[in-house]
């Protein structure tokens, strides 16, 4: 702590004399890599979200390094891997994410206006955390409907739907006067379900497929062809992991897929994340703050549309999990276009953040900045990194199915912490969609022991 205030006071002068940039980071729950507008989808427009990338950089290869709620969260938060922060799962983590050293609590030490609006989702407790100035947020998951909220530690209830009222108070704060810079950041409940989360942590699993879109929005996309991968509904061949009987539950396969109204109440559901970052924009044009301000737009873990037979089961090491959205509007440092393919993790965010603020990065940050991809050189940039998942008391599929796993641009190994003998390894290059596990394939032994080589240089 001493050498993190030292750190701070030693850019003082630095900050003073340069003015700073405002940041609004946009956070969005379970939100695929691939269901943008931007990316490609075939019928989901997202115009404002778009914009961001359009105008800024889009991230092809972006990544979580462990693809769960809370944990990503906090490393969103703290640019650390879940080992280092101890958020390592969805359990009730409430008093240990209140001693978090996150970028907006270094942020508002060096100055910063701060707002924190949304979901925290480390626990159910919702009082406000150390590092903002502004606290819009509620217990565990929420409701869409007539939320619950804590502001500013008074318990407020506001009708409506609930992104439309975050989105509110995203820019009422943008839109204050004031003399310093500021940093929102707004965490959506959308896309999750309308699940129940018990005060142990624990979730309802009665409603996992329940996604409640705005009124305006019920009904679009009706008829459209959700588009679907090679490895859609496809029974998992070669996952001796996934190929395990566990009580009642069906095997994977075309009868565990997510259903099709399950997957347009999410797409519904982003219409509103969408028009919500239309505000923002607009807020901060209107007050003449739009090229002044780093917007940042991403998602905390994936989720399976029925690939592998896979569903609700969003914790594992496969593309559909841990890949992210992640766009950056920031004219001052990026050339509007541009699209990167470097592997950047979510725990490169805020040590980016904080270097484009002009605020110290504390060495306890594992990530990297990746602002040196725009400055005009060849930076080195990583060839690969760690994924990790610890535990889980929900899921009974995902019970025993703790990992470590290392991808690299061509290939990734998984290795099961509990499970004896049902290691993964799959090409990339040549089995994008991971169906063929090349674990036991004599001609990838020298690759696998590379692999495992790798995997435990980057766990030291």
């Amino acid at each position: 702590m001493h050498r993190i205030a030292a750190l701070l006071a030693a850019h003082a002068l630095l900050l003073a004399a340069a003015p700073r940039p405002n940041i609004v980071f946009i956070l969005v729950d379970d939100l695929r890599w691939d269901e943008l507008g931007i990316s490609g989808h075939p019928y989901v427009p997202t115009p404002n979200i778009d914009r961001i990338g359009r105008e800024g950089v889009r991230f092809r290869n972006a990544f979580l390094t462990t693809p769960l709620c809370s944990p990503s969260r906090a490393s969103f938060l703290t640019g650390q891997y879940a080992r280092t922060h101890g958020i390592t799962d969805n359990t009730n983590r409430s008093a240990a994410s209140h001693r978090l050293i996150t970028f907006p609590l270094l942020l508002r030490r060096a100055g910063y206006d701060t707002a924190f609006i949304g979901k925290w989702h480390m626990g159910n407790d919702d009082q406000p955390r150390p590092g903002f100035h502004r606290w819009v947020s509620f217990k565990g998951q929420g409701t869409y409907l007539d939320p619950d909220f804590n502001v500013d530690g008074q318990s407020v209830k506001q009708p409506g739907y609930i992104t439309d009222i975050l989105t509110g108070h995203a820019v009422e704060f943008v839109r204050r006067k004031r003399d310093k810079p500021f940093l929102v950041y707004l965490a959506h409940k959308a896309l999750h379900p309308e699940t129940v989360q018990r005060d142990d942590g624990s979730v309802d699993l009665t409603q996992s497929e329940t996604f409640i879109p705005a009124e305006r929005h019920k009904n679009l996309f009706a008829g459209q062809a959700i588009p679907r991968r090679p490895n859609y509904a496809r029974a998992p061949q070669g996952k001796p992991a996934l190929l395990r009987k566990i009580g009642d539950l069906p095997p994977l396969g075309p009868s565990t897929v997510t259903s099709d109204e399950a997957i347009l109440g999410r797409q519904r559901a982003l219409m509103a994340v969408d028009e919500g970052v239309g505000e923002i924009l607009r807020a901060l044009r209107e007050t003449g703050q739009l090229d002044h301000t780093i917007i940042v737009f991403a998602g905390d873990n994936g989720y399976f549309y029925g690939e592998h037979g896979l569903s609700v089961e969003r914790r594992l090491a496969y593309e559909e999990s841990i890949r992210m959205p992640l766009l950056i509007r920031y004219p001052k440092a990026i050339p509007a276009g541009r699209i990167r393919e470097e592997m950047v993790l979510n725990i490169d965010v805020a040590p980016s953040l904080l270097e484009w603020a002009g605020v110290a990065v504390p060495p306890v940050m594992e990530g990297k900045p990746f602002g040196a991809l725009f400055s005009g050189g060849r930076a080195p940039w990583r060839k690969s990194f760690r994924i990790e998942y610890y535990s889980d008391t929900v899921f009974p599929r995902m019970r025993n199915m703790g990992y470590q796993a290392v991808r690299t641009g061509r290939w990734k190994y998984i290795r099961y912490r509990e499970l004896e003998g049902m290691d993964e390894l799959y090409d990339l290059r040549a089995d994008p969609y991971e169906m063929r596990n090349r674990i036991g394939d004599p001609d990838s032994a020298k690759v696998l022991e590379t692999m495992r080589a790798e995997l435990a240089r980057l766990q030291r």
